[in-house]
């Protein structure tokens, strides 16, 4: 099963990502984790990412899709993979569509967890609150709301995208965990 998670800091992505890959088998995929392991593992596309990032730059969408198209042909991605942080805009989507289908791959699903941004805030002043030690350093309203603006900004133009192909499935990220991968289950069948 090949698919994306598609919602804003808080809503859960990670957790139903991990909630499918031992259900299906299929493997979680993090564009930061494999940009790292590929250049650790000294791969062509590691080495133009290594190049980009000692230059404090962002890694262009294409070295990206490239670390991508590397890591899917493992084999430990045979079932499938899902992908969460990526893509982040409509471009990325569109060179992901395009490296899919020059391996006669296509996705499955597109899986935006549909949430509340006020309760996302809710949640982390609540989270913050209640943390011994106090709060980790991500686990503040201001930040959280910066992050909201950008996803709103950038990436939440994917669900019309990734609608307007018919691969887009919408669940009610508000719900409990277990009810929320209940969801995903029934929508990707």
């Amino acid at each position: 099963m090949k698919l994306i998670l598609l919602g804003p800091p808080g809503a859960g992505k990670g957790t139903q990502a991990k909630i499918i890959e031992d259900r299906h088998g299929s493997v979680q995929l993090s564009t930061g984790d494999m940009l790292r392991a590929a250049v650790a593992a000294g791969t062509q596309v590691g080495k133009q990412a290594e190049a980009v990032m000692a230059r404090g730059e962002l890694v262009p969408d294409e070295v990206v899709v490239g670390i991508i198209a590397d890591r899917i042909d493992q084999p430990d991605c045979a079932k499938g993979f899902i992908l969460d942080g990526f893509p982040r805009n409509v471009a990325q989507a569109e060179a992901l569509d395009r490296m899919l289908a020059d391996k006669g791959l296509k996705l499955d699903a597109v899986l935006e967890l549909g949430v509340d941004d006020e309760i996302l805030v809710g949640r982390i002043e609540k989270r913050a609150s209640e943390t011994e030690g106090g709060p980790r350093a991500d686990d503040n309203v201001e930040a959280l709301r910066k992050r909201l603006e950008v996803y709103h900004a950038q990436t939440a133009p994917l669900i019309g995208y990734y609608r307007d192909r018919g691969v887009l499935k919408t669940v009610d990220g508000m719900a409990g965990i277990d009810a929320v991968s209940g969801a995903i289950e029934a929508a990707i069948g």
